[in-house]
């Protein structure tokens, strides 16, 4: 059959407009001049150092953005490249959209355009924010000497480095900053009601040069008096009529703990420690209500926590009818009781958690995406986080009976679970090496890569593109320091001290908030004293006797 002129033309169109469409989202080459003054920085985010700032005006080259939004990579007419907002763009939200997913480590190859201002020295006050931030505090602030700039998260302010907490400060409240302890990790800030103390280095947006220009000094806390009382001074704080949780949408990078309970010396200790979350573990069972979970949520906001719940359900229901639609509901619910995340599922790659015989990576896909569909209908701020897999290589590939974990994830990936989740769960708890290390492990099959802390980054954000971030909903070291041998099922974590535990756990939450691949962090676990055939006290942070070294070395 013969196609008319017209129609030719108009399939013509047709295929171009899809091919157009399709192009459009992996576009790695786009101009744009800077429509503000603009702070470049060397990661998606305002805890990332300064680089340079540009003035209106200026040309940037841009390969790509963060999977998150808001930011997009470009270069420079000096060369430089870094990460900008895509607010003070000459773009629409819509074009930057069209960029292709970058990371921090992503290569760059485009070359510097040409001509536009100079760059002028780094702005000191007002720093760039994510235009869906609420504004800074209009309070004034006035210190001799200092640099006026703002925070960049909920931070604890000591009365000297790493010692007794003064008063939490919430994200982006102005400060001034006057002076730096010797190891240029700690800076002194005032407040605008007067409060004086110090806070971690990382929490201010200043740059390193600025930190670097800051005097060294000492002391100098001052206590303002509708500052609220020190840990020391706080007997027995009272439970706040109001949640002190942050309820704003999830941003940044963030860290907390799994928890057994919340009692005063763990939340103490995890403040000590920088966390802002607490994670529990929930078994579902079909029919149970929501309202079985509003205790925990409360006495995390109470507490001033945000809360990841973990839910799962027993396998040998998972295959009833209308089994999938009821845990949609339960997750729902949870979300709708103010559940700041939600991990949907636990480990469904392997029979403990998912029936033998029905494993498989589009089953559970169809779960999430009916979960995902019932959170953000009741909760659009409440983060989706996709069921972390267990780590193993046991399997050899993925059946029915069984999965390793990165066959999982692609099949994940494959079925289009992105659509339905807003970060991608990750599990890793079986190091016996530096976080910083990609090689050495003494166990046999030393190279896979679920023996290393970047083994498990690069092969989960490869898996999807780098299209989500991760979310390590447990990451931890297990030591038997204090408690007898360990079992034989673990005895490889045999020769692991308390302090290689501490330093290495502090070494991985600064790894993942520099890596921009990583949205959220929880540590396995803070409390848990449980000792016998799965040892699950050995990874706990809090020891037999008392003592947390990890909490101080976390300590911000």
């Amino acid at each position: 059959m013969r196609l008319r002129f017209n129609q030719l033309v108009s399939i013509l169109l047709i295929f171009l407009f899809i091919s157009g469409a399709v192009s459009a989202q992996d576009v790695s080459d786009l101009s744009a001049t800077l429509t503000s003054r603009t702070n470049l920085r060397s990661g998606p985010g305002v805890e990332w150092t300064i680089l340079g700032t540009y003035d209106p005006g200026t040309p940037i080259r841009l390969d790509g953005r963060a999977p998150g939004g808001s930011w997009a990579r470009g270069i420079l007419p000096d060369g430089k490249v870094g990460w900008v907002l895509e607010g003070g763009l000459s773009l629409s939200a819509e074009q930057v959209a069209t960029l292709r997913a970058v990371w921090t480590d992503d290569p760059f190859s485009l070359p510097a355009p040409q001509g536009g201002p100079a760059p002028s020295a780094p702005a000191q006050s007002a720093p760039e924010q994510p235009a869906e931030q609420p504004p800074a505090s209009s309070a004034s602030v006035t210190v001799e000497g200092g640099i006026s700039t703002t925070t960049t998260d909920r931070v604890n302010m000591r009365v000297n480095p790493g010692q007794t907490v003064i008063t939490t400060v919430d994200y982006n409240a102005q400060v001034v900053v006057d002076g730096r302890n010797a190891d240029s990790d700690w800076v002194r800030a005032t407040l605008a009601d007067g409060t004086r103390g110090w806070v971690y280095y990382t929490f201010v947006s200043l740059s390193a040069a600025e930190i670097s220009s800051l005097p060294v000094v000492d002391g100098g806390a001052v206590v303002a008096e509708s500052a609220p009382a020190t840990e020391a001074q706080a007997a027995a704080p009272a439970v706040p009529s109001a949640p002190l949780a942050n309820s704003a949408p999830v941003r940044g990078f963030n860290y907390g703990g799994h928890i057994n309970s919340l009692n005063e010396n763990t939340a103490n200790r995890m403040r000590q420690a920088g966390m802002s979350w607490v994670k529990r573990q929930v078994r579902y069972s079909q029919g149970q209500g929501a309202d079985s979970v509003a205790g925990m949520i409360n006495e995390a906001h109470a507490n001033g926590f945000r809360i990841l719940l973990g839910i799962v359900g027993y396998p040998g229901e998972l295959n009833n009818g209308n089994y999938y639609a009821d845990f949609a509901g339960f997750v729902g619910g949870a979300a709708a009781l103010g559940a700041d995340a939600i991990e949907v599922w636990n480990e469904p790659n392997i029979d403990r958690e998912w029936p033998a015989g029905s494993i498989n990576p589009s089953a559970y896909t169809d779960l999430l995406r009916q979960a995902y569909g019932a959170i953000k209908g009741a909760n659009p701020n409440t983060l989706v986080i996709s069921g972390a897999p267990a780590p193993t290589g046991f399997f050899g590939g993925c059946s029915a009976n069984g999965c390793d974990d990165n066959h999982f994830v692609a099949g994940m990936a494959a079925a289009g679970a992105a659509n339905y989740m807003d970060c991608l769960g990750a599990h890793y708890n079986e190091g016996i090496v530096g976080p910083n290390q990609t090689s050495g492990d003494p166990r046999g099959n030393s190279g896979y890569y679920t023996r290393y802390f970047w083994g498990m980054v690069n092969t989960y954000s490869s898996a999807f593109g780098g299209a989500r971030p991760l979310c390590f909903t447990e990451l931890g070291y297990l030591t038997p320091s204090g408690f007898p041998p360990l079992p034989g099922g673990f005895a490889w974590a045999e020769n692991v001290t308390i302090d290689q535990q501490a330093a290495w756990l502090d070494q991985a939450v600064s790894l993942a908030a520099g890596s921009g691949r990583v949205r959220l962090l929880i540590i396995w676990n803070v409390d848990f004293t449980e000792y016998g055939s799965d040892p699950m006290a050995g990874y706990a942070m809090i020891r037999p006797d008392g003592s947390c070294p990890a909490c101080d070395a976390l300590a911000r």
